[in-house]
């Protein structure tokens, strides 16, 4: 690759949305990196507005199809928090698997049939399957296991149906429960091989410092509820996230860029949970670690999909831990409609995901605000390619845009999660785009 040249991606593919790269090196050095999110802005925080609190957890479950449940689950808590609704331990247990499940479906998602193509020299799950079929297969069961926990506690696999204000319509039997205790128990085997095998490829070993932000709890790996944790010392209540958290426009996305206040670009996901939360994973996931030399932290973006993996042990041995302790009665589900606001992160699959809305006093929202993962750390994969991209000088062009790809499809970025606004100034009668702005 020339020291004068440019690196262009109109479609990355294998990310869920769509959105391009477009990097100018100049003299060996990077003079512009640009994630380009172009996908049309929805609009979700506008159309909230006038909407019932009982119907926001169900609209915004269609932000996304992969992660219908962390929308449903935040999106919930939050309109808990603004209404003082305390939900019983039941509850958290059966969001805590629910939100478990979308783990392991979303993570094999990413591991085999995004990622892996690439380490295995293929252009798509396809024809690495028509050669990897005992790994396909595997994949297949994974993904499945995932699907199937998330349609036995919501109903559906995708944009599940039984999770409302205050807890669940419909709860699953005990039999039930128990046959699935059986199958994790089996999938949990595949899970620890998966370890291994993605810790095995040819990961490129880039490295770059950054603010690794996370949930953190001093009682279990935080996944729904906990307080914002950083390796750059941050330690905040989810109320305060407004006053440490700042987005900017930029004119080539229609996502905001997410940053602390004062500081700069943040990762969040996988990684950034591991490196905060090792000591709260299962000891199985724990042991699988440190047999393959993980030990945190660890500020090299590629080895985000050895931290999926461990997560996906570590998914699978919290279910069946709550499986077994789980005693399930049907509750009576009744709230007060009243005027308040509130706000709650969890913990989705790709990062933290924040919810905050107003409501009336007839409980319609008057102000909703939603930050998704991609949008917190979109922002960060620019910085990632500043210093990538000289140490891949040395490469053909078709390798440095392959690695630059790659490192893209190491955060899994949700696209269409993350464009939500676009701001319209008229001057002298002309439009002109300035970029996404949340009103």
């Amino acid at each position: 690759m020339r020291r004068d040249t440019s690196i262009s991606v109109d479609y990355v593919a294998r990310v869920e949305g769509q959105g391009g790269l477009d990097i100018k090196v100049s003299g060996g050095k990077v003079e512009y990196a640009k994630f380009s999110i172009y996908e049309p802005p929805r609009f979700f925080e506008a159309f909230l507005v006038g909407r019932r609190c009982d119907e926001v957890h169900e609209l915004t479950s269609r932000i996304c199809g992969i992660c219908p449940v962390a929308h449903q689950i935040t999106a919930l808590r939050a309109v808990e928090n603004a209404l003082g609704i305390e939900v019983s331990q039941q509850t958290r247990d059966l969001r805590r698997l629910f939100a478990l499940s979308a783990y392991i479906s979303s993570h094999v998602l990413n591991l085999y049939f995004l990622a892996a193509p690439d380490y295995f020299g293929y252009e798509s799950i396809i024809p690495m399957a028509r050669h990897n079929s005992d790994i396909f297969k595997r994949a297949l069961a994974l993904k499945k296991v995932g699907n199937d926990l998330t349609e036995l506690i919501g109903g559906r696999s995708v944009h599940p149906v039984s999770a409302v204000v205050g807890g669940f319509t419909a709860l699953p039997d005990r039999q039930s429960l128990e046959t699935f205790g059986a199958r994790l128990i089996e999938a949990k085997e595949y899970a620890l091989k998966d370890v291994e095998l993605f810790n095995n490829l040819k990961i490129p070993s880039f490295e770059r410092r950054c603010e690794h932000v996370a949930l953190h709890s001093d009682s279990e790996y935080a996944v729904n509820e906990g307080r914002i944790a950083s390796t750059d010392g941050l330690n905040i209540a989810e109320t305060e996230y407004r006053k440490y958290f700042v987005e900017k426009q930029v004119p080539h996305s229609t996502a905001k860029h997410s940053y602390v206040k004062n500081r700069s670009s943040i990762m969040v996901g996988p990684l950034p949970r591991v490196n905060l939360n090792f000591d709260k994973l299962s000891p199985d996931a724990r042991e699988a670690a440190e047999q393959i030399g993980f030990r945190p932290p660890v500020f090299k973006p590629y080895m985000s999909i050895v931290a999926r993996a461990l997560e996906v042990v570590n998914a699978i041995d919290e279910s069946i831990r709550i499986i077994d302790r789980l005693n399930l009665e049907q509750e009576k589900l009744s709230f007060e409609i009243k005027a308040g606001e509130g706000a709650a992160i969890t913990e989705a699959p790709r990062g933290i995901l924040y919810h905050y809305y107003k409501f009336d006093r007839e409980g319609k929202v008057e102000k909703a605000d939603i930050v998704t993962p991609t949008a917190h750390y979109a922002y960060n994969i620019e910085r990632d390619m500043y210093e990538l991209v000289p140490n891949l000088l040395d490469q053909p062009l078709e390798e440095a845009t392959l690695k630059c790809e790659m490192l893209v499809r190491a955060y899994d970025p949700c696209i269409s999660c993350s464009a939500h606004f676009v701001k319209l100034n008229v001057e002298n009668r002309q439009l002109h785009d300035h970029g996404a702005k949340k009103e």
